[in-house]
């Protein structure tokens, strides 16, 4: 199989498709980041469903020469070279309208080529081969619910379950290919015009990033994370999924395989504060509304994870017919995490809201009696053992990270009220803030490790301590502080990378071992850079830009003994960190959660344009 990295992403805000160096979309889901995929190669074989377009005569289409996206779009290139000639393909997503299209453009570049395209169309997870009927423009497919429609010059020929186009191209000759699809109640959806689409869609990626108040050394990864991460956006709603898959595993051939095509809360603050810096005030805005809405309601049920439109019933399904990827099984749809009970989420959304009033300082909160109620709740809730950052699926432990967000929602709600003229009982919650302060730093660090630990009474360490500064519980000049970056650094990692913790205690309840954890590698960045050793920061930091795959896409985690990208791609969570540790070392400073980068009560995003030193 295709290693992860092989992978480049295009999508339409809506869902995504992973095109592999050989020419071959392996993975799309229609209509939604969420929905069953119609091509699922990525989890099994072809006949899980895939769409080749590749030189002929190499076998399953041959890695390409090169590749590359179009400047800074989404619009993929791939050129291969070979005995007569070169060529390339162009595939792209336009941004939906009414339609979900998928475009690839073969263009000619020299001599001539002869070309293969192989369509194997299976819905539902590749279990449902659909009904094929030639039409006047190509073939159009129905199965259930859904129907797609391939529209063509190229000769058409069916065999087996599979559709096939042989031709030959030459040098500025243009062949192109466009699937839709539709619901499979309604008609067939309008033909679009694939080259103006191709000019439409490079227009609206450059405009779009015309947008970014990012420059200097880290300009190119951080404005293609940026990029990436509005590829992982769920449009009609401002939710943005973790990843564009499902089950790419935590360790090839294990069982650590989890659906990501959803919204964690987690990421809130990181999300925000990487958007406002980059002058994305609209996503922001977008993405904070999205969090509102989801977290409505009772604030004892609140979720770690929430549907693309906030639906809160996630329940987890293997899939059976599907091998997964190189033989990782199950393969999983759905998120068993959801209902977890995870205390850091209550500061994670109260130390968001509180990024978002600092930065729109002329908006009036409206979301305050939300932040309240969360709040109370809180107060009554704190002190029980819960499932952790990390989702453990063992027994419930008085996690530290747990406890230190509370402190994060009690120290956001006393300062909401003292700075921003909320109402509220600030000196019951400075109380409380003071209390769970009291209670970390007596049972959560450990005198001989010197160090913050996983959870109380343990001697385990976990990469969730290096957000202590950053969430400003304690200053990173504080000892504990660099006793604790210390202590992960030779305790907690592999090859100079950072685990989330060592699975081998057994505590998370799961089989197996895993990859190190890019989003922590990167945690450790800002804590070195907040401690003084810039220059170990910016070293690691460039390290981990070295890990990005040739179009710069990070997943989850990466093996350092394979060298290889593991885990569910692209990240989110891998792409945010990314950008805050870059305009951190721009800055040369670490920022707390709760502060914008672009100055207290900015939101003109980055000031990086300015800074003579990086141009």
């Amino acid at each position: 199989m295709a290693r992860i990295e092989d992978y480049a992403i295009i999508g339409d805000l809506n869902t995504a498709a992973l095109v592999g160096r050989n020419g071959s979309i392996d993975w799309m889901c229609l209509p939604r980041f969420d929905s069953p995929a119609c091509f699922a190669a990525l989890l099994h074989t072809p006949e899980a469903g895939r769409w080749l377009l590749a030189p002929a005569g190499t076998p399953d289409g041959g890695n390409s020469t090169r590749r590359a996206y179009r400047e800074d779009t989404l619009i993929l290139e791939t050129v291969w070279e070979v005995d007569g000639g070169s060529v390339k393909v162009i595939d792209f997503m336009p941004v939906r309208d009414d339609a979900v299209d998928l475009v690839r453009i073969v263009e000619g570049l020299s001599g001539e080529v002869d070309m293969h395209m192989e369509l194997v169309l299976r819905f539902d997870y590749g279990s449902v081969v659909p009904w094929v009927r030639r039409s006047k423009h190509g073939i159009s497919a129905v199965a259930g619910p859904d129907s797609a429609y391939l529209t063509t010059h190229a000769p058409l020929m069916g065999r087996e379950n599979r559709t096939y186009s042989d031709f030959t191209v030459r040098a500025g000759d243009r062949v192109p290919f466009v699937l839709r699809w539709a619901p499979s109640h309604e008609r067939e959806p309008r033909r679009i015009d694939p080259l103006r689409a191709l000019d439409a869609t490079e227009s609206y990626w450059l405009e779009w990033i015309g947008r970014s108040q990012i420059a200097g050394r880290y300009k190119e990864p951080v404005e293609r994370s940026l990029i990436t991460l509005k590829a992982l956006t769920y449009a009609p709603t401002g939710g943005i999924v973790a990843a564009a898959t499902t089950s790419l595993p935590e360790q090839i051939g294990g069982p650590r395989n989890w659906d990501y095509r959803y919204c964690w809360l987690r990421d809130a603050t990181l999300t925000l504060q990487s958007l406002l810096a980059a002058g994305y005030t609209e996503e922001a805005s977008a993405w904070r509304d999205w969090l509102l809405r989801a977290i409505a309601g009772d604030p004892s049920q609140l979720q770690i994870v929430y549907g693309l439109d906030g639906a809160r019933r996630l329940p987890e399904a293997d899939i059976p017919w599907l091998s997964g990827y190189g033989g990782s099984a199950p393969v999983r749809t759905g998120n068993a995490a959801a209902p977890q009970l995870q205390l850091d989420v209550w500061g994670e959304v109260l130390d968001g809201l509180s990024l978002t009033r600092a930065a729109f300082k002329d908006t009036v909160d409206n979301s305050w009696d939300i932040q309240v109620a969360l709040m109370e709740y809180l107060e009554g809730a704190w002190n029980q053992p819960d499932n952790g950052l990390w989702e453990m699926r063992g027994p419930r432990r008085d996690f530290t990270h747990s406890k230190v967000m509370a402190w994060v929602a009690a120290d956001r709600m006393v300062k909401a009220v003292r700075t921003s003229g909320l109402p509220g009982p600030h000196d019951r919650w400075a109380a409380l803030r003071s209390e769970i302060h009291n209670d970390v730093m007596t049972k959560g660090f450990d005198e001989d490790l010197n160090s913050f630990v996983q959870s109380y009474g343990s001697k385990e360490l976990d990469a969730s301590l290096l957000l202590v500064p950053r969430v400003g519980f304690l200053p990173h000049r504080h000892p504990r502080v660099a006793g604790t970056v210390d202590a992960v650094r030779k305790g907690l990692t592999e090859d100079g990378l950072v685990l989330r913790y060592r699975t081998q205690s057994g505590h998370d309840g799961l089989p197996g071992d895993e990859g190190v954890f890019l989003a922590c590698s990167f945690w450790l960045v800002d804590a070195l850079l907040g401690i003084g050793r810039t220059d170990e920061a910016t070293e690691l930091f460039e390290r981990l830009l070295s890990l990005r795959n040739d179009v710069g896409l990070l997943s989850e985690e990466w093996d350092p003994r394979t060298k290889r990208q593991l885990g569910n791609t692209p990240q989110a969570f891998s792409h945010f960190p990314l950008i805050h540790s870059a305009l951190q070392l721009h800055h040369g400073e670490a920022r707390k959660s709760d502060t914008p980068f672009g100055g207290a009560g900015s939101s003109s995003g980055s000031t990086l344009r300015n800074d003579p030193r990086l141009q």
